[in-house]
C-alpha cells in the first residue's frame, strides 16, 4: 500500500516539474524572439543622414553662340538643389560615424540627425571609393556610440536586424539572417567581402548598421541586389573589420593603406586552389622577389589562395612594410619566395 501511494504522489510530482520545464522553454523561446533589447543598445547610435548638393544646370544650347543669349544672358548657369538621404553608424562617442561613399559623395551639405533627435552638420574626414566607405565628424555632446561584435562572430544562419532610414521614413528596423559570408564579384566596390542578408533593405538604408541579437555592429549596410529598386532580399553588408580598418586609415593617414606586390592575376580552372600570373609592375616586390609570368601562385604565409580573392584579401590586409612568403609553382616545381609587402600606389 505504501508503494502505491508513493507511486500515486511521484506521478503527480514528475508531470508537474515537465509542466513547469516546457512552460520555462516556451517562455525562453518567446523571449529569444524578442529583440528589442538589441535594438535598445544599438539604435541610439545609428543617425539618419541627409545631404544636398549645388547642381548647375544649363541648356545644351547654352554655350552656342547663336542661343546662349536666349537661356541666360548672364552666362551663368541656374543652380538647383539635390537632396539624398542615406544612414550612418556612431562609432565612437567623440563624434566619428561610418556611412557609405555613396551617400555623401559630391554633397555640399550632411546633416546627421540622431534618434533622440538632435541634430548636426557633418564635416567629412576622409573617403575610399574602392570599399564604398566615409568616415564623418560631428560635434555634440553624450554621443551613444554602437558595440562592435568579433569579425568572427558572423555565422550563416545567425539571425541579424537591419537599423537604417529607408525611404526617409525614419529610423527603422528590419529583421532577417545571414544568408553568407565572403561575398564577392559582384562590380559594386573593388574590394567585395559582402555579408548577405535577407533582412529587408532599401534605398535609405545604407550606411547603416547589420548587428547581432545582442545589438552589436556586424556591418555596414551598403546595397541591395535588386531589378525592381526595392528589397528583394538579398541585402549587402560591408563586415566591421574592413568597415573598422578602413576608418581608421582615413583618421590616421587621411587614405587607406593597403598591401600590394604589383601582380595581375588570373584564376586556373573552377574550385582549383591557384592563380597564374599575368602581368608584372616592373618595380613591384614580387618582380624584385623574382616571380615571374605564368608562375601559378598556390598560398601566401602557408595560407590558400583559392580563385585568387582570399589572395588579394590577404595581401592586401597585409600593413606594407610586413613580410611575406609566397609559395608557387614553377614548371610544376614547387617554390617560395619573401618579399616585403609595399603600399598600394595612389590611381
Amino acid at each position: 500500500m505504501l508503494l502505491d501511494f508513493a507511486r500515486k504522489l511521484a506521478w503527480p510530482t514528475v508531470c508537474g516539474v515537465l509542466l513547469g520545464l516546457c512552460i520555462l522553454m516556451y517562455l525562453g523561446a518567446k523571449q529569444n524572439q524578442d529583440f528589442s533589447y538589441a535594438v535598445a543598445k544599438a539604435a541610439p547610435a545609428v543617425a539618419n543622414i541627409y545631404t544636398t548638393k549645388i547642381v548647375q544646370q544649363r541648356h545644351p544650347l547654352a554655350n552656342d553662340p547663336l542661343f546662349k543669349h536666349f537661356f541666360n544672358r548672364s552666362g551663368r548657369a541656374k543652380q538647383q538643389l539635390e537632396r539624398s538621404l542615406g544612414s550612418g553608424v556612431i562609432v565612437s562617442n567623440d563624434g566619428y560615424l561610418l556611412t557609405n561613399y555613396h551617400v555623401i559623395e559630391g554633397a555640399d551639405e550632411i546633416l546627421v540627425l540622431l534618434q533622440d533627435g538632435r541634430q548636426a552638420l557633418a564635416s567629412v574626414i576622409g573617403s575610399d571609393a574602392d570599399t564604398d566607405l566615409a568616415v564623418l565628424k560631428i560635434d555634440l555632446e553624450n554621443l551613444i556610440s554602437i558595440k562592435v561584435a568579433e569579425p568572427d562572430s558572423v555565422t550563416v544562419g545567425n539571425i541579424v536586424l537591419a537599423i537604417g532610414n529607408p525611404y526617409g521614413f525614419g529610423q527603422t528596423v528590419t529583421q532577417g539572417i545571414v544568408s553568407a559570408t565572403g561575398r564577392y564579384g559582384l562590380g559594386l566596390s573593388q574590394y567585395e567581402n559582402f555579408i548577405q542578408t535577407d533582412a529587408a533593405i532599401n534605398p535609405g538604408n545604407s550606411g547603416g548598421a547589420l548587428i547581432d541579437t545582442k545589438g552589436r555592429l556586424l556591418g555596414i549596410n551598403t546595397a541591395i541586389y535588386t531589378q525592381s529598386g526595392g528589397s528583394t532580399g538579398i541585402g549587402l553588408a560591408i563586415p566591421t573589420d574592413l568597415a573598422l580598418r578602413t576608418m581608421n586609415d582615413l583618421i590616421r593617414y587621411g587614405r587607406p593603406l593597403r598591401g600590394w606586390l604589383g601582380l595581375e592575376v588570373q584564376p586556373l580552372a573552377t574550385g582549383t586552389n591557384g592563380v597564374v600570373i599575368t602581368g608584372l609592375a616592373v618595380e613591384g616586390p614580387a618582380a624584385k622577389a623574382g616571380l615571374r609570368v605564368g608562375d601559378i601562385l598556390t598560398d601566401i604565409n602557408g595560407k590558400l589562395v583559392g580563385d585568387g580573392h582570399a589572395g588579394m584579401k590577404l595581401i592586401t590586409y597585409t600593413r606594407p612594410g610586413e613580410t611575406v612568403r609566397i609559395g608557387f609553382l614553377r614548371n610544376d616545381t614547387p617554390m617560395t619566395v619573401t618579399t616585403d609587402v609595399a603600399a598600394r600606389p595612389n590611381t
